[in-house]
């Protein structure tokens, strides 16, 4: 069982790692989600990290970013790389025509909501080779919406995506999915966490709040549901120096 990572650092490597095995177990549309403020920021320098997982494919993998300017400069900052980078495609020139039969893995950076039909185009053509969708975003209800469509969305797509890596850090706790353990809930206790739950779905919205407060009161805690909120995730606090870390 993995532990909370201290920094993001160690964040990556674990995604790294449990991510390899998941396609090795045969998982073939996998994301990894790091849930925190301007990750988003580092696509590009993550995207180049999570491209080792790939390293045996060589030039069939494709790396694709969102828009074409995102892609110009990746091919500017890397130059000298062995797979071969591109974008998700506009109305003129969409996702079909930007890959081939020579492809046979896709690593997909930082796709949001507004890509999401690509996406999931992307996917479909990609039959059995491997997707990995890096810090995607694909939820936006502004965008999604929340109506028959939205649902109509997650049932033919979204649900069909794999979370192999996923850690969010929240008021009082973390929740983490690493593959193939199930999704967990850590409380915050000083300096270090302490596994609370563990359940087959992902833990949202008032369900991770009463969860985190239910556990908080079995510590001695004096909180109740309307108590103030506890102090941000102990993670936060080594976030900006890694985010500073990749950006050098």
């Amino acid at each position: 069982m993995y532990q909370i990572p201290k920094t993001l650092e160690e964040a990556v490597i674990q995604a790294k790692e449990v991510t390899q095995a998941a396609f090795e177990d045969g998982y073939r549309r996998v994301q990894v989600e790091l849930v925190f403020p301007e990750i988003a920021l580092q696509a590009q320098a993550l995207a180049l990290e999570f491209s080792s997982i790939f390293s045996e494919y060589g030039s069939s993998l494709k790396v694709l970013f969102a828009d074409t300017g995102a892609s110009a400069l990746a091919r500017r900052d890397w130059q000298e790389v062995s797979f071969k980078i591109s974008d998700l495609g506009s109305s003129r020139t969409p996702v079909d025509m930007k890959i081939s039969d020579d492809d046979r893995a896709f690593l997909v950076v930082a796709p949001s909501s507004v890509e999401v039909a690509q996406v999931e185009k992307l996917c479909n053509l990609a039959g059995d080779r491997p997707v990995l969708l890096l810090i995607p975003q694909l939820e936006d209800v502004a965008i999604v919406g929340i109506g028959y469509t939205a649902r109509q969305l997650r049932e033919r797509f979204l649900n069909t995506l794999y979370s192999s890596y996923y850690l969010r850090s929240v008021d009082g706790g973390v929740v983490l999915k690493a593959h193939p353990s199930s999704w967990q809930v850590w409380l915050e206790k000083g300096e270090d966490y302490e596994l609370i739950t563990e359940q087959e779905q992902k833990p949202v919205g008032e369900d991770l709040e009463r969860i985190l407060i239910r556990a908080s009161n079995n510590v001695g805690d004096d909180r109740t549901e309307n108590s103030p909120k506890p102090k941000k995730s102990g993670i936060l606090k080594t976030m900006q120096s890694f985010l500073r870390a990749l950006s050098s």
